[in-house]
């Protein structure tokens, strides 16, 4: 198992209770496709990081993204590894950033569907703090470009970016990212 209720009681424990979101999303074929093959070793989860540095967020565009459409990082923790090494090393890998989680925003509950399967999956989202590194992804055949936003462009055009895609996973992100902002209330944590 990839993350227990133990993991996720001392994560709640430490970086507070997240706010809890139910949502369902159908996917293209091709999207329920790549997901399905995400879960190959059992994964139904992963971790989203606002990584903040002064007044920015740390967003990342994946290769098959449209011109201009970025998002926060997420990963997967792989099995038997720690919480924490697994979104510092999934933040390293998509950011170039070394981080330390400040802050359990979200436990996102979302059911993927196409046609009659569903997969239930899990999204922790976390604030970050970036601690040292250089913004530039270390994973080039999976990130193409990252950046520092503000949180007025996540809450406009990057979110409208994200909305605007003609892919029902990036819907999914924007809604995500969506919620994440509000509990950020205005401000960079």
């Amino acid at each position: 198992m990839y993350i227990t209720q133990k993991v996720l009681n001392q994560l709640e424990q430490k970086y507070g209770v997240p706010h809890i979101l139910r949502t369902a999303c159908q996917m293209s074929q091709r999207e329920f496709d790549l997901l399905k093959w995400s879960m190959r070793n059992g994964r139904a989860h992963d971790v989203t990081l606002f990584i903040s540095k002064r007044d920015k967020i740390a967003v990342i565009q994946k290769p098959s993204y449209p011109p201009g459409v970025y998002r926060p990082p997420s990963g997967g923790v792989n099995p038997g590894e720690d919480f924490e090494t697994g979104a510092r090393r999934e933040a390293y890998e998509e950011t170039g950033l070394e981080i330390q989680l400040q802050k359990y925003l979200l436990k996102v509950y979302v059911d993927f569907s196409f046609e009659n399967e569903t997969i239930s999956w899990t999204s922790h989202v976390f604030a970050a703090q970036a601690t040292g590194g250089c913004l530039q992804p270390v994973d080039t055949k999976e990130i193409a470009g990252a950046r520092w936003a503000t949180l007025d462009e996540l809450q406009t055009n990057l979110l409208a970016g994200l909305q605007q895609a003609e892919s029902a996973g990036l819907g999914y992100r924007a809604e995500l990212q969506a919620a994440a902002l509000q509990q950020y209330g205005g401000k960079v944590i």
